[in-house]
């Protein structure tokens, strides 16, 4: 009796486990497109274990989910595509077979994925992530510049270390077809009224001055939040527009946004594309908080070679150095040469122009808000750690102040930060002419 009994709870004990295997709970899905990739997460209660293949004529990705229930979260997530993504037509979900879910994402055209895990971070669990990147990348940037007549040599995409793909067997022709709805672009604000231009044209050579401006993050990486629920990322994102209508509307000069959309890109992404762009300046934008509401101010800091120039600017480098463990990197896919690159600060010549650009430009802030410090100040941010651009970073505000997180909101003041950080950038190339720079090729 007693052995039929263990062997009954056994029994029941296996039975329960290999339940509890099956059960990884899907708990959010999202999707981030843009021309530069589209990015899918697939949040859960625990690490999911995947499969994936591709399959030609027509052009689609199969990923198989192991042991994943089946929910509503999961469902939607076909209706999330938009008719405007560049690279997916329609995502697919069903059981393939017990124990597997398949996805199925009919293609707009060829594609290089890369699938991989994230562990849980900040307010995310575990997450799946799809990065959906064109075989063939384009470069907006890149394109942008051809397009106003600049000649330029495009260096290795960044997305070259990608996973070789197991091509192989159909889908399961009995998941169903789903489409999504249309997406809306957002055009950039004109510039403000019964403002005085800023200082003459600061190049009279034939060479275009290029100015590279980095919304800070975006997609999975919302930034810093403000108690009235503002998000860091729209903000930079709408100051970042504005900064390049307004340098677009200089002469001898144009604004790359490293950023156009709401999707994230890792730190040295956004170092790497600015060099693609062969950009004179790069400017990132950021609207940060603090631990205490009270902080308020804007600031301007350059890279430091060695350590911060005050507790302020040492806590804030770190939070925006981990944008790339909340915003989700492939560590796998990572490109060494640059990482060495990120990694070498003996760059003083170029942490001397960005001091002085840095210098001019808060000096420019300082006529439209309350400076945190009277000076520049120095951190490792890695964002800043291109060794032949001069960087700085601007935070136009603290977005956990309540008072400062209105003013962020406000249109006229974002076109008032915008004109003040172009003034500042007129002045330094007022003093510190671009002409020697050889960046481009006139007669290729």
């Amino acid at each position: 009796m007693l052995k039929k009994l263990v062997k009954t709870i056994t029994i029941f004990s296996i039975l329960w486990l290999g339940q509890a295997q099956a059960s990884v709970a899907i708990s959010a899905v999202r999707i981030w497109p843009a021309q530069d990739y589209t990015r899918i997460t697939i949040e859960s209660s625990k690490a999911i274990r995947y499969k994936q293949f591709t399959i030609k004529n027509p052009e689609r990705l199969v990923i198989d989910l192991d042991q994943v229930d089946i929910n509503d979260i999961l469902n939607s997530i076909s209706t999330k595509i938009a008719s405007d993504d560049p690279y997916i037509k329609s995502l697919r979900v069903g059981r393939f077979k017990p124990g597997v879910v398949r996805l199925v994402l009919d293609l707009k055209t060829d594609i290089k994925p890369q699938l991989f895990n994230l562990k849980p971070v900040a307010e995310y669990g575990h997450r799946l992530v799809i990065d959906i990147f064109p075989a063939q990348p384009v470069d907006p940037i890149i394109a942008l510049l051809q397009s106003a007549g600049v000649t330029i040599h495009t260096p290795e995409p960044v997305t070259a270390n990608m996973p070789d793909l197991a091509a192989s067997a159909a889908p399961d022709k009995n998941i169903p077809e789903n489409t999504g709805p249309t997406t809306a672009n957002t055009t950039p604000s004109t510039p403000p009224e019964n403002i005085q231009q800023p200082y003459g044209p600061p190049d009279k050579g034939k060479r275009i001055l290029i100015v590279a401006i980095d919304a800070g993050h975006g997609g999975e990486d919302p930034g810093a939040r403000g108690r009235r629920g503002s998000h860091e990322k729209h903000i930079t994102l709408s100051i970042a527009r504005k900064l390049k209508a307004q340098i677009d509307d200089t002469p001898g000069m144009r604004g790359v946004l490293i950023r156009e959309g709401d999707y994230f890109l890792p730190l040295d992404v956004r170092v790497n594309k600015a060099r693609n762009a062969r950009a004179d300046l790069f400017v990132s934008i950021h609207a940060d908080a603090f631990v205490k509401p009270h902080a308020r101010g804007s600031s301007v800091f350059a890279l430091s070679e060695s350590g911060a120039t005050s507790t302020t600017a040492r806590w804030l480098a770190k939070k925006e150095n981990e944008a790339d463990l909340i915003g989700g990197v492939n560590i796998a896919a990572k490109d060494p040469y640059l990482a060495r690159t990120l990694l070498d600060l003996s760059q003083t010549a170029t942490i001397s122009d960005s001091m002085k650009l840095a210098k001019h430009v808060l000096g420019e802030i300082g006529d439209i808000n309350t400076l945190h410090r009277g000076k520049v100040e120095q951190a490792g941010f890695a964002v800043l750690k291109s060794p032949d651009i001069p960087s700085i970073l601007v935070e136009t505000a603290f977005i956990s102040n309540p008072a400062e997180e209105a003013k962020l909101n406000d249109s006229s003041y974002q076109e008032k930060m915008a004109f003040a950080i172009l003034s500042g950038i007129k002045r330094y190339f007022s003093s510190n002419p671009a002409l020697s720079k050889q960046k481009f090729a006139q007669n290729d």
